[in-house]
Parts: structure tokens; C-alpha cells; sequence
């Protein structure tokens, strides 16, 4: 697709994840779990994303949206597969990473009431919109995780 116009809302986000040890990591090694943000306005659970400010750089916005709405920092990892998709009759274009979360914690706020840590086949099912499942099998397919 050619660069967005002006009326395409620029948009990133993450498929934020962490590290989940066993209890004996000989015996099983570490799993992932991915956190999904709750935004009470829409009533869905997604991935943490928001539109860019002008003249933002996408990732820059993406790790500032992750840490906005759930708390964390992170480490970005590679890009995941770009979001295109009609919102209030314009197009929305949303690029994703996918990023570990570092460190950090949630508090509720105006856009996100609730985030949870769900295994990736948890994850898939809780999202409430099918273009956001597929990051899930593009983070597990693409990024190098435990």
C-alpha cells in the first residue's frame, strides 16, 4: 500500500509479553503470557495502541502507548504485520512490535480499567476483534521468545 494520505489515522501499538518461569525451569522451560488492555469507552480487550502525535516516530509512540496504558516499559522487538481498518468512516493504520515488558506495574486510568496476563492461546480468545488474533500468531511466529 502507498503512504497513508491525511485523512489515515497513524496509529502503534504492541503485543506486550513476559516471561513466565517454572517452577523448575530444567523441567520446563520459561512460557509467555501476553497482556491485553480492557477500555471500558468500547467495551473490548486489545492490544495496547493509540494514535501517534504529529511528527511522532511510530515506534517511540507504540513503547509511549504500552507504557501509558498498562504501566511498563519495554523492550521492542521485531515489527509485526501493520493493522488497516475503517474507523468512524477513516482509515486507521496501526504498526505493531512485538516487546517484552521490563519492568513496571498498572493503575487504572481513563483508557484502560483492567489489563490481564493470559497465555497466548487465552490471549487469541479474549481479544475481542479478529484482526487483533493474528498478532498473537505473528508474535509467536516471528519474535524470538523463551
Amino acid at each position: 500500500m502507498s503512504s497513508p494520505d491525511d485523512r489515515t489515522v497513524l496509529a502503534a501499538g504492541c503485543v506486550l509479553w513476559r516471561r513466565t518461569p517454572r517452577p523448575d525451569p530444567a523441567a520446563h522451560p520459561a512460557d509467555i503470557e501476553i497482556c491485553l488492555v480492557h477500555r471500558p469507552k468500547y467495551d473490548d480487550w486489545s492490544h495496547p495502541k493509540g494514535k501517534l502525535k504529529r511528527g511522532e516516530d511510530a515506534l517511540a509512540g507504540a513503547l509511549r502507548e504500552v507504557a501509558e496504558e498498562t504501566g511498563h516499559t519495554a523492550a521492542p522487538g521485531p515489527e509485526l504485520p501493520t493493522v488497516r481498518y475503517l474507523a468512524d468512516g477513516r482509515l486507521k493504520q496501526v504498526r505493531y512490535w512485538a516487546a517484552e515488558a521490563v519492568s513496571g506495574a498498572f493503575r487504572p486510568n481513563d483508557e484502560v480499567d483492567r489489563v490481564r496476563w493470559l497465555t497466548p492461546d487465552a490471549a487469541r480468545a479474549r481479544l475481542t476483534r479478529p484482526r487483533d488474533r493474528t498478532l498473537v500468531d505473528a508474535l509467536l511466529t516471528t519474535a524470538r521468545l523463551p
